[in-house]
């Protein structure tokens, strides 16, 4: 069974305790609306991540950021439209252990960001800036009331793609919910809504996790209320103990040999997907980070179901 990302009614409030160490979207700006008879540019954007403090160095690695433009013929203007995690990806793969809670505690809301302006040199220096079809204003306004829905209903960022082993064809347990996620839903919106895309290569960073058949442990209630499991909760407390920012050099290699412990010689990693804690039976080769093509949407191709 193949598990999607819940959708939610709204979005709630983000809790005080959760910080940004860099300002989510600082420059964000309403979507506008376009004339209808308007002809907009839409243009693949994708650059390695945190390439303002890194450069490239990620980029060597395939550790992509993927975004959208636009450009409206009859004002002239760029857009760029993303979407990412609220507090960093830390904070979105690994939990918070508060001595005042004993469950962890996520700030693992990702959004989306509209802002004007398309910074070339950011995705043309080490990434990609492309054309990839042309739509009308009608098209545009139509994208925008549904960038509105994705974005209060599809709320928690998701690192981690979990499958079964790395064959092409192998059983993926968990999708993963993160900006290239976005992207593709956004092309795929697009079009349904009538745009025909240019014939290119279009390839997206994956973090995958090889797993045995996952192991339902239940909900924060569950596990960690009044009634719950004990030895589950210390044993999920144990396991992200280890992935805390450490305090001295000395603190992270012991943390690294804790995960090696854990996740290679004990082949345990817990996993928090949809508001639920899941044991996966980990297993060779554990890990892999892949840049593979999905193509963009076209009569033949599947659609994104997310």
């Amino acid at each position: 069974m193949k598990f999607y990302v819940w959708r939610f009614d709204y979005r709630p409030k983000t809790d005080p305790y959760c910080q940004a160490r860099y300002t989510f979207c600082p420059t964000g700006c309403p979507i506008p609306a376009m004339k209808d008879e308007d002809v907009i540019e839409v243009y693949r954007l994708q650059a390695p991540v945190w390439e303002f403090k890194y450069g490239d160095l990620l980029g060597h690695l395939n550790i992509m950021h993927d975004a959208v433009g636009f450009k409206s013929s009859l004002t002239g203007k760029n857009y760029t439209m993303e979407w990412y995690e609220l507090f960093q990806l830390g904070n979105c793969t690994f939990p918070h252990l508060r001595p005042d809670m004993d469950a962890p505690f996520w700030c693992n809301q990702g959004a989306a960001c509209f802002y004007e302006g398309i910074d070339d040199v950011h995705w043309k220096e080490n990434g990609t800036l492309v054309l990839v079809t042309t739509i009308s204003g009608t098209m545009f306004n139509q994208m925008a009331k549904w960038v509105q829905y994705d974005n209060e209903t599809g709320i928690y960022y998701e690192t981690w793609t979990v499958q079964a082993s790395p064959d092409k064809h192998a059983v993926v347990w968990f999708e993963s919910y993160e900006c290239s996620k976005f992207i593709l839903r956004t092309y795929q919106k697009l079009a349904d809504l009538g745009a025909v895309f240019n014939k290119i290569q279009t390839n997206y960073t994956s973090i995958t996790l090889f797993t045995g058949e996952p192991i339902y442990l239940g909900n924060e209630t569950s596990i960690f209320g009044h009634l719950g499991n004990k030895t589950v909760a210390a044993a999920i407390r144990d396991f992200y103990y280890p992935f805390k920012p450490p305090q001295s050099v000395e603190e992270f290699f012991l943390s690294v040999l804790k995960i090696v412990d854990q996740v290679v010689l004990n082949h345990q990693f817990y996993l928090f997907y949809n508001l639920d804690y899941w044991l996966l039976p980990i297993k060779s080769p554990y890990i892999k980070i892949t840049y593979e093509e999905i193509p963009l949407p076209n009569e033949d191709s599947a659609r994104v179901g997310l």
